[in-house]
């Protein structure tokens, strides 16, 4: 995969991809250089128009990212609903011992 990203950032930063500048940007990333795993990625490439690719890619991100937020509000809204709850029973109880405080009064 890290021959793949090194491709990458080549195009991006619009030098050719060689044999060359592929086994510098890998070695300056620290990676093991295999020359003929080098050599069979710009094989393949030399044909390939990346902007193409890139383009046509499909973009699985955003499905992801619109669910996310749904299922956050979805969490987020039960803690406040047993908030809510354990608030009520806590006035409950209060009503309640109150209640019995005054009947012991007249009781």
């Amino acid at each position: 995969m890290e021959y793949i990203y090194a491709a990458m950032l080549l195009h991006k930063a619009g030098k050719p991809i060689t044999e060359e500048n592929l086994t510098q940007v890998l070695t300056a990333a620290g990676v093991n250089v295999d020359a003929v795993r080098v050599k069979a990625l710009v094989a393949s490439l030399a044909e390939v128009n990346i902007d193409e690719v890139v383009k046509s890619a499909p973009t699985i991100t955003a499905a992801p990212v619109t669910a996310a937020p749904a299922a956050a509000s979805e969490v987020a809204a039960k803690p406040k609903e047993e908030e809510k709850k354990k608030k009520e029973e806590e006035e409950k109880a209060k009503e309640e011992a109150a209640l019995e405080g005054l009947s012991a009064l007249f009781g």
